[in-house]
């Protein structure tokens, strides 16, 4: 009787260190019914919880307008979930004694410079994958981003971006130092970073359909469509290709292979009876090298919040005692999300077509119903902010419109305008004359061509050949000299989160 009284106390204690048990039917309506609520086009969602994948399914169409729905197998660009592949294959390559985490990065690429010369002889491979070394955020897409530069020529005109913050001192979100990082892999392996990746990660985890680039979706077939959507009501585009910057963002994959990726990491690097990576690289590149300030409104936005940062390839912090361990990828008209909740053997992956934050909500809502903890309408908190952001995207470019001055012309001639510019970390940018117009070209990035209509003064609107899908409005002004008046310089002004043209300072020759 005394030993049936102790139990009785026990079972509650008992039952809340049992795993929580969701009800993936009512998982399921929600997932769907938040999708349609944010106007995405179509995802795909794997949840793996203690080894075992528990949920692997497609939501909604590949393509909006059309009716071939996606699968658990549907193709998605992850972006830069890609960062955590690059981290694990340095840390292979460490486990091997062919390279140190703090080894400089000259060692391996001898051309590799900074905007100093200490901060090029210092930088370690561990800096280049935790966003460090003194470059703002996104600083430098400019140069991959649609260009015919190949990635050791990317990383050579790295040197000329200047410095955001001191080196080590500060955090700036840098894919040009994971484009760097591939560049080590090639040079310690012999190997193509991609090509290490499907050796030593796709293969032996059976992630079959997994792409590191777009060049064989069509063969592959069973892929999804990006969608622009930052300023609206999502629309197809076309594929960008990524290879040039694949090491920072390269990969493609489906709910059922992200699923063996976070099978991977929940087991601590085993994989069919075999380490595929030690649990003490998992250590090196799971811990926070680069900290984040917790403030207010995190805090209020997630009150079980104490830390937060940056390891290697991976988002790191903590909710409620537990780590959670993620990152998100964003892509020309895809974002994606990963989480592990690692002391819970949970993790959620989140592939979209769309460019909403809808992923990382339905990570957390879903987490909540694994780990039993209170109801929270995730998805729905988060369409307010989404709503908000891209109001604020709106904004940007009305502030312009309002700005305009009608009536105006230029002071120069169109043919005064036309000519050649040269900024040495972009390279060449050439006006031309073409009829009663001019039209814009970039050498590097045939993609971004476009023509030219007056705006006002000086300035002239960018209508882009090409639609892109982080930017739609922007113009250019010809900057003349106090002495003749002759055009000096180009100056950029397209409004957006990632793609900084007003990096390129354009003088003409």
């Amino acid at each position: 009787m005394r030993n049936l009284f102790l139990c009785l106390l026990l079972l509650p204690l008992l039952a809340q260190r049992l795993p929580a048990q969701a009800d993936l039917k009512a998982l399921d309506t929600y997932i769907e019914n938040a999708r349609k609520e944010w106007a995405v086009p179509g995802l795909s969602v794997a949840v793996v919880k203690d080894g075992k994948v528990v949920l692997a399914k497609g939501y909604g169409v590949k393509e909006l307008g059309k009716t071939d729905p996606v699968d658990d197998n549907t193709l998605f660009a992850i972006a830069s979930n890609t960062k955590a592949f690059i981290s694990a294959s340095i840390a292979l390559l460490v486990e091997e004694g062919k390279l140190k985490w703090d080894d400089p990065v000259k060692k391996y690429l001898p051309y590799f410079e900074l905007y100093n010369p200490f901060v090029s002889a210092h930088t370690t491979v561990r800096d280049l994958l935790c966003h460090r070394v003194g470059l703002g955020t996104f600083s430098g897409d400019v140069l991959w981003f649609k260009s015919n530069y190949t990635a050791e020529e990317v990383v050579r005109h790295a040197k000329y971006l200047p410095a955001a913050y001191e080196f080590r001192a500060g955090y700036g979100y840098t894919n040009l130092m994971f484009i760097a990082a591939g560049e080590v892999i090639r040079a310690v392996s012999g190997q193509s970073w991609d090509a290490f990746v499907k050796e030593r990660f796709f293969q032996p985890l059976g992630m079959n359909r997994s792409q590191t680039s777009v060049n064989d979706l069509v063969k592959t077939g069973n892929f999804a469509t990006p969608h622009k959507s930052v300023y609206g009501p999502a629309e197809p585009i076309a594929y960008a290709r990524w290879d040039n910057m694949g090491a920072a963002g390269g990969i493609l994959s489906s709910a059922t292979d992200m699923a063996k990726w976070l099978q991977l990491q929940l087991a601590h690097g085993a994989w069919g009876g075999k380490q595929v990576f030690k649990q003490e690289s998992q250590d090196v590149f799971w811990t926070m090298h680069n900290s984040f300030r917790v403030g207010w409104n995190a805090r209020s936005a997630a009150p079980a919040r104490n830390f937060s940062g940056y390891a290697l390839g991976w988002n790191v912090t903590d909710n409620g005692g537990r780590l959670v361990v993620s990152h998100g990828g964003g892509y020309d008209g895809m974002y994606s999300q990963v989480m592990l909740w690692p002391q819970a053997n949970l993790g959620v992956v989140v592939l979209t077509n769309s460019m909403t934050g809808i992923s990382g909500n339905l990570c957390n809502y879903i987490a909540d119903r694994f780990l039993g903890n209170p109801e929270k309408d995730w998805c729905k908190q988060g369409l307010d902010g989404e709503k908000r952001h891209q109001a604020t995207r709106k904004d940007w470019v009305d502030q312009r419109v309002k700005a305009r001055v009608q009536g105006t012309s230029p002071s120069l001639q169109l043919k005064d305008l036309a000519g050649t510019y040269f900024d040495p970390l972009y390279g060449e940018v050439v006006i031309r004359e073409s009829g009663n117009a001019l039209e814009l070209h970039f050498p590097h990035a045939p993609s971004l061509d476009a023509k030219l209509t007056h705006w006002h003064f000086n300035t002239f609107q960018i209508q882009w050949n090409e639609p892109h899908a982080w930017f739609d409005f922007g113009t250019i002004q010809f900057v003349a000299d106090n002495k003749n008046q002759r055009v000096s310089e180009l100056r950029f002004d397209v409004p957006n989160e990632d793609i900084f043209f007003e990096e390129i300072k354009a003088v003409r020759r």
